[in-house]
């Protein structure tokens, strides 16, 4: 053991994260971003940026199917999905996995996505490849800005706010994405993990709030994202969706013919709703 290699995780200024490397598979420095994919006996294939850990083999469908599939299943009528960044392609095969609606991609780095389907290809599952899926290689916050186009749904799949990701989290960018949307439509996001992220969803909150009506989390829980739950952005006009009952939900699920899901089911969209005290108590500073 002493001669094995770690990854070091940089995200918390205190707390040290390390994973055990078995294998590195890749490793450069783009123009955007320092990117490593290495193997780890526990998570398979571990993609980390600029010293964060985005994904792994093992615990993306916690985040990917909660980000994707509880909008939906709660809108009940969705047509139309923009996806900005998500270069992995998680949120893209999430989405495909429902019929009858058109997705429009919108991923800064084209490196990335081609990264992804080269070294980990069973996150896009050829969703890269699927006619109902238009991507773009563009800045996330200009196509909101200069575009006129109208969405149900639009997933913001970021990394955190810092670096190339922290314009995803400005209060210009969310109202952006609100003229970007449907009457009714939902924005959805990831908000960190509060334990130790506490200011990004007081941020957001307070950014969200004089453009939407409704502005809430809800939660996951993604083993590699540390310190507990994390929570999901999710901001609309339309005040009742989220209290979608679940017998509606469970409706919807098995018409959409959703099936081999890992982590989400009707049941745990709504309790994911439920926050624990803590995180009440966060958002109240907001």
């Amino acid at each position: 053991m002493t001669n094995k290699k770690w990854y070091k995780e940089t995200l918390h200024e205190f707390i040290r994260v390390e994973y055990a490397i078995d294998n590195i598979l890749f490793q450069d420095k783009t123009e955007h971003q320092d990117m490593i994919l290495f193997e780890n006996k526990t998570f398979g294939r571990m993609l980390a940026l600029d010293g964060v850990i985005q994904t792994t083999q093992k615990d993306e469908p916690c985040y990917h199917e909660m980000l994707t599939h509880t909008p939906i299943l709660s809108h009940g009528n969705v047509k139309n999905i923009l996806i900005i960044g998500g270069g992995d392609g998680g949120i893209a095969r999430e989405c495909l996995k429902h019929k009858n609606i058109n997705i429009t991609m919108v991923e800064l780095d084209s490196y990335v996505t081609d990264f992804s389907k080269k070294h980990l290809p069973t996150l896009s599952n050829g969703a890269f490849d699927n006619e109902n899926l238009e991507l773009i290689f563009q800045d996330g916050c200009n196509f909101v800005k200069q575009h006129n186009n109208k969405y149900d749904i639009i997933i913001v799949d970021s990394t955190d706010p810092i670096g190339v990701g922290e314009v995803l989290f400005t209060e210009e960018f969310y109202k952006d994405c609100k003229n970007c949307l449907t009457e009714g439509g939902i924005l959805v996001s990831q908000q960190g993990v509060p334990m130790l992220q506490a200011d990004e969803i007081i941020n957001t909150k307070r950014r969200q709030k004089s453009h939407f009506a409704d502005v809430r989390f809800y939660k996951t829980a993604v083993s590699t994202y540390f310190g507990g739950f994390m929570t999901l952005g999710w901001a609309t006009d339309n005040t009742e969706l989220h209290k979608t009952d679940l017998q509606t939900i469970q409706t919807r699920f098995e018409k959409s013919g959703l099936n081999n899901l890992q982590y989400y089911t009707p049941s745990e969209h709504i309790a994911s709703f439920s926050l624990p005290q803590f995180i009440l108590n966060i958002l109240k500073k907001a």
